[in-house]
């Protein structure tokens, strides 16, 4: 996958976070764990864009590392989400499904490029 596509499906996740974070109830609790979400969700693609313009591989490594917190986090809050029972697994399976392969390419494009440093 190319940095632009990335970039893209980045763009596109953060997009998908803020409609489910719309969708959620109007209440105290859904409020808070929704605006968790919002920030760490949109968080993927923003940081994912400064990653692209990272001024050396050690800052390149540091970027993409909160692009993976960020999107562990986002997992987080919506697992609490469902678990609590604001909303259903069913609404937000194909977003944390999308979650999971994004921390994935992440984690391996970090492993990679460590790899990379080190030879």
């Amino acid at each position: 996958m190319t940095k632009d596509e990335m970039k893209a499906r980045t763009k596109q996740y953060s997009l998908r976070v803020i409609k489910a974070v719309q969708s959620l109830p109007e209440d105290r609790v859904a409020r808070v764990l929704g605006s968790q979400l919002l920030r760490s969700g949109t968080s993927v693609g923003a940081n994912y864009r400064a990653a692209c313009r990272a001024k050396s591989a050690a800052d390149f490594v540091n970027k993409l590392k909160i692009v993976e917190e960020e999107g562990d986090e986002a997992l987080f809050w919506m697992e609490l989400l469902v678990e609590s029972g604001i909303t259903t697994r069913q609404k937000l399976d194909e977003l944390m499904k999308e979650g999971d392969e994004l921390v994935a390419i992440v984690v391996s494009a970090l492993k990679t490029t460590r790899q990379t440093q080190h030879a």
